[in-house]
């Protein structure tokens, strides 16, 4: 016999227990169903966790370079990898926790730990139990991918996830793919002390990024020791004591490598295959991804897909804007939709990328006429007061509407200052308005008008 709700969430990400307090506070019997843990990736093994560690890095990158501030530390800077774990732990325990006491507080939803699945379009089973609501919300995320190399199942392996729970150094870190997570986990390493070789097998590390870009991130993680593999893939892996023998082809050119652990960080799978969605009738791409609307909606009435598992984005931010989106249409009466959400998103080594809106290759493809200006931050005071001179500011504009197209800060600062240019993209307003605003100094900001005065015809 089923068990009626009003309504039924799987999974707990950025979106799940957010929406099922709404839905609580609005006195709807709610069901939230999660088979790990509150919080998704971005609080347990994602977020949270890696900014921590990041933080601890960065620490250690600050004792070593103390001298260039005319700062003196006797004696070697060492690293407490126990501490440094035990540090990370107890940040995400607290907001696990926190989560945990604000979901528990509300007497009309449920929390149900377990894996759920669907029956039908209206029914969910878990643990035995068989829940039915009219609406039904999706918010399952997705977890690394694992490629299918060749002895790779008899090979020791980490993940974004795994890897939370390392607590020594590695001697040779040795990370499939030249992407945001690997990217960050490299630079992080080696502040550690690890010896970091990353293997990518494209030409440049974050593809995604226009080649200049690329090419000063690759800069930053080389001056501080990681090593490059580009045009490189993995033929085969093998055991080799308690890390991993690697054998690779560039070309045709064979060679192997070996290291004490392994790190894959080759994108991410939705965490659809288990949720039986074929008995509610949900579609879903050819990678996995359920198919939505911009407002959520899958093509089952009454059934929505948020955050990761959707393809729609895969950040915490897109996450918790899917639930502002579903909450809106579910219960405001709104009409909020994904459709004009202008893409952003940060890549945080040090110093971090800020990135927003459309990059300078996309502006090309478009066709459309567009100034665009770039600025090395060695003429940025601030970055040269703090001594992080790294990277660059690029910002694109339409040339008849003046508006804001899209913006990259690689340098001190990036992921915070981009926002400015952000609200000026929302809002339709021109460029010259940030142009004529004075802004405070000795900041990165103040910078931005003067690279908005010297704009110039992309050709």
């Amino acid at each position: 016999m089923s068990e009626q709700f009003d309504a039924i969430i799987i999974g707990a990400g950025q979106s799940g227990p957010f929406l099922a307090a709404r839905l609580a506070a609005a006195n709807k019997h709610v069901a939230l169903i999660e088979r790990e843990h509150l919080g998704g990736t971005c609080v347990n093994d994602g977020c949270t966790p890696t900014k921590t560690l990041v933080a601890s890095a960065r620490a250690a990158w600050s004792a070593r370079h103390a001298k260039d501030f005319g700062v003196t530390i006797k004696g070697a800077v060492g690293v407490d990898m126990k501490a440094v774990k035990a540090r990370k732990d107890r940040v995400v325990n607290a907001s696990v926790q926190s989560l945990s006491d604000w979901l528990g507080g509300m007497p009309t939803l449920e929390y149900i730990k377990g894996s759920g699945s669907f029956v039908s379009a209206d029914t969910v089973e878990v643990g035995g139990r068989r829940l039915t609501a009219p609406q039904i919300f999706i918010n399952a995320g997705a977890r690394a991918s694992i490629p299918d190399w060749p002895g790779l199942s008899s090979t020791p392996y980490l993940t974004n996830t795994t890897m939370m729970n390392v607590d020594t150094l590695p001697s040779h870190l040795i990370i499939a793919g030249a992407s945001y997570i690997g990217l960050e986990f490299a630079q992080m390493y080696a502040r550690f002390g690890s010896k970091v070789t990353i293997i990518e097998r494209g030409p440049r590390p974050a593809p995604r990024e226009d080649e200049d870009i690329s090419a000063a991130i690759r800069t930053i993680l080389e001056v501080e020791g990681v090593s490059f593999l580009f045009d490189t893939t993995v033929e085969a892996v093998s055991k080799a004591g308690s890390g991993a023998l690697i054998s690779l082809k560039s070309g045709e050119r064979r060679s192997s490598i070996e290291g004490s652990h392994l790190l894959l960080a080759l994108g991410r799978t939705p965490n659809s295959a288990d949720l039986n969605l074929a008995a509610a009738g949900i579609e879903t791409d050819a990678r996995g991804f359920i198919r939505v609307d911009d407002n959520l909606r899958t093509k089952v009435k009454g059934i929505w897909a948020m955050g990761d598992i959707n393809g729609r984005g895969a950040f915490t931010h897109t996450s918790y804007n899917d639930f502002e989106i579903v909450a809106d249409n579910v219960m405001d009466g709104g009409k909020r939709s994904a459709a004009g959400r202008v893409p952003v998103y940060g890549l945080f080594i040090d110093p971090p990328l800020g990135r927003i809106g459309m990059s300078e290759t996309e502006v090309r493809k478009s066709g459309r006429k567009a100034l665009m200006g770039i600025m090395p931050m060695t003429r940025v005071g601030r970055a040269k007061e703090r001594g992080e001179t790294q990277g660059l500011m690029k910002v694109l504009v339409d040339a008849e509407t003046k508006r804001i197209l899209g913006a990259a800060i690689l340098g001190i600062g990036g992921d915070e200052i981009v926002h400015s240019l952000l609200q000026l993209m929302v809002a339709g307003t021109p460029y010259t308005t940030m142009m004529h605003t004075m802004h405070i100094h000795p900041t990165v900001t103040e910078l931005i008008p003067t690279l908005l005065a010297d704009l110039q015809p992309l050709k």
